[in-house]
């Protein structure tokens, strides 16, 4: 193997490490869907008003949870095929 070649436990070493990145995205994301939601609920809106943001707060938080999730598959594959 040369110096430039990349072995498959590199490959899988580097496939863990982006998804750690990946489910780090979807942790923050999380924690931005929770500041939105408490954005939301201190507003003062009516409520109506206030359910359309928290709706709109759910989407975006399955959005986040679904990145985190495919993070965490991403970190299982590289450990288990290294």
């Amino acid at each position: 193997m040369s110096r430039f070649e990349i072995g498959r436990g590199q490959i899988m070493e580097m496939l863990v490490w982006i998804g750690a990145a990946v489910s780090l995205i979807g942790v923050a994301g999380l924690a931005w869907c929770v500041v939105l939601a408490m954005k939301a609920r201190n507003s003062g809106k009516p409520e109506a008003e206030m359910r359309a943001s928290l709706q709109k707060v759910v989407a975006l938080n399955m959005g986040a949870l679904g990145v985190s999730a495919l993070g965490l598959m991403l970190v299982v594959f590289g450990i288990l095929l290294k």
